[in-house]
Formats: C-alpha cells, sequence, structure tokens
C-alpha cells in the first residue's frame, strides 16, 4: 500500500484540497492508505489532551472526503511542536509522501508558504507535496511533470518519487524537462537532451520502472518556463527536487523550486 500523511490545519478548503490530490492517485482506493493528521498548537486549548478528531470541522472533511473515495483512513490527534510531530508521525508510519496544504495569501494577494510547510520541506526525508487553498488537478491519466537541474542524483530522487506512485507504469505519464536558463532570444543555440546527464539518467530510470514519458528541452525564464509547461500539459504535479545542503550541512530549499512552489496553481512535490 501506498502510504500518505496528511496534516492538517483549522482550514477546511485547504484540508479538502489535500484529501482531493490523495484521491486522484491512480487507484486510490484499493492502492492507498491516508493518515489525517491534526497537531493542537501550543497553548491553543487548556487541555490540549482532550481535543477530539470529531469535532474539527477540517479534519473531519478531509477524512470524510477520502473515505467517500474509498482511501482506507487513520484519524489521529496530537499535540506539540507541530513539525516536530508530523516528521515524528510520517516516520512512524513509514509514509511514501507527506501532503501539505500550505500556501497561503496575505492581505495584498501575495502568497506565502506557511512556516510549518517550509519546516516539514526542509526536515523530512520523504517527499513533500504543497497542495494549498486551491488545487488545479489534470483529467485522466496521471500528468507529472519532472523539471531537472544538472543534479544528477536529485533528478534520480525524482524519478524514484514518480515510479514510487500506485500503479506508475499503467496509470502515470512523466514529463522529463530541462530549461536552459535565458536561451530563448534569437540566435539562441539548439537546445539537446542528451547534453544533460541529468535529464538523460532520469528518463533512463523511468524508463526502465515502465513509466511513459515524454523528454522536453526548452529555453527562458526557468520557473515561469516550468509554470507555462505544467498549464500547457495540464499535469496533476510539478516534481521537484529542491532540497539542497550548504557548506555546514543545512538544508536549503533552491530559489526556483521555492519560486514554482508559490506560483504554481498545481500541487509541487519536493523531493530532495
Amino acid at each position: 500500500m501506498y502510504s500518505v500523511l496528511l496534516p492538517v490545519d483549522r482550514n477546511t478548503d485547504r484540508a479538502f484540497h489535500q484529501a482531493t490530490y490523495v484521491t486522484r492517485l491512480a487507484d486510490s482506493g484499493a492502492a492507498v492508505e491516508a493518515t489525517v493528521l491534526y497537531v493542537v498548537p501550543p497553548n491553543t486549548f487548556d487541555r490540549p489532551e482532550d481535543v477530539e478528531f470529531s469535532t474539527l470541522k477540517s479534519t473531519v472533511t478531509a477524512a470524510d472526503h477520502l473515505e467517500e473515495a474509498g482511501v482506507s483512513v487513520e484519524r489521529v490527534v496530537d499535540n506539540g511542536g507541530i513539525p516536530q510531530k508530523i516528521i515524528h508521525t510520517a516516520n512512524d508510519i513509514d509514509a511514501d509522501e507527506i501532503v501539505m496544504g500550505g500556501r497561503k495569501r496575505t492581505g495584498v494577494t501575495q502568497v506565502l508558504l506557511g512556516s510549518t510547510v517550509q519546516d516539514v520541506v526542509l526536515s523530512a526525508d520523504r517527499p513533500v507535496t504543497v497542495t494549498g487553498g486551491t488545487v488545479t488537478l489534470g483529467t485522466g491519466r496521471r500528468e507529472v511533470l519532472v523539471p531537472v537541474d544538472r543534479d544528477v542524483d536529485r533528478a534520480l530522487a525524482q524519478a524514484r518519487y514518480v515510479a514510487n506512485l500506485p500503479n506508475a507504469a499503467e496509470h502515470v505519464d512523466a514529463t522529463v524537462c530541462y530549461v536552459f536558463p535565458h536561451q530563448d532570444y534569437a540566435g539562441a543555440p539548439p537546445h539537446e537532451f542528451a547534453e544533460v546527464d541529468a535529464a538523460v539518467e532520469a528518463a533512463a530510470y523511468l524508463d526502465g520502472e515502465g513509466v511513459t514519458i515524454d523528454r522536453l528541452v526548452i529555453g527562458g525564464e526557468v520557473v515561469s518556463k516550468l509554470l507555462d509547461t505544467a498549464e500547457e500539459l495540464d499535469v496533476d504535479c510539478i516534481v521537484m527536487g529542491g532540497r539542497k545542503r550548504s557548506g555546514v550541512q543545512k538544508v536549503l530549499l533552491g530559489s526556483t523550486s521555492q519560486d514554482t512552489m508559490l506560483s504554481a496553481t498545481r500541487p509541487v512535490t519536493i523531493t530532495g
């Protein structure tokens, strides 16, 4: 079974869209088990241990939506440090994926990543998908866009995530994409997929796992090209390999991954 952790807050719309994303996984009714988790924030209830799952509209909405789609659901309430409890639960159930609902808008419609989402994305040792308050999904077969950079290890981590999706060989179409930065001007050199080792390795891995793939190279401003391509292909998810380590082993989120997460109308998965 493919195990998914859905940590929800009190926002019912975000919780619903997190659940919708999970129901769109291939064969979700038979192949997916979901744990809906609510972590009681510190200092919000006199007795956090008495908070019940059934009294929280967001958790019930997510769980009911999943069960209506045939997904097996475990309901969990915990309390303490929210990112830490999410990571602990993901490790405890050995989740294949954590699905967060983290995009928020300020009063001037600026999109922000919640601090909890940032902490989980940077701390988790497994894929984290961010859906947001709204989510646009494709139709039919599951379409994923896999934008790679020049790092072979990150590209292979992205490919492994896609190949591990439920019944990927039968139900997933993947487009492995490399954007040559700013090379969309007149007279720019031709773009060749074979020039990018990371793209070649990711495509070969997916091909070997039986996943249907397309190979795409384009030139231009990276984030805008990725977003345009995601819309053109009507993808269900953009699979990024965004975690990097600095010289002191601090985990960082690459600017391309962060900008894509903030700007995309579609779910974005960070694999590492």
